[in-house]
């Protein structure tokens, strides 16, 4: 399993704004793109940067599912979002790889 990991800081005046945003419109657009099987939103909570940051954490079964992705859909949906709040949002992508679940 594939994690795609967004990590958003963003200014606190727009916070509560971009968060609803993300979950009524971004999301659900990058989830009915149909190459990911779930999505998490998390907030840090200890940040060395102002604002406030969230992890957004996409799965997907393969690399190939998610460079079919970045090429036939991120650029457009980035954009959107870039457009929307410029600067104000500053994010970063990580891919991270599943290699077991534990639980107690």
């Amino acid at each position: 399993m594939i994690i795609y990991n967004v990590t958003c800081n963003v200014e606190s005046q727009i916070a509560e704004e971009w968060l609803n945003w993300m979950k009524e419109v971004h999301i659900p657009k990058v989830m009915k793109c149909g190459i990911f099987t779930s999505c998490q939103m998390n907030k840090v909570l200890v940040s060395h940067e102002e604002g406030s940051t969230f992890a957004i954490q996409y799965s997907c079964p393969t690399m190939k599912d998610l460079h079919n992705y970045q090429v036939n859909y991120s650029p457009s949906l980035q954009k959107k979002h870039s457009d929307k709040y410029g600067t104000k949002v500053v994010a970063f992508r990580t891919l991270l790889e599943k290699l077991e679940e534990f639980s107690v």
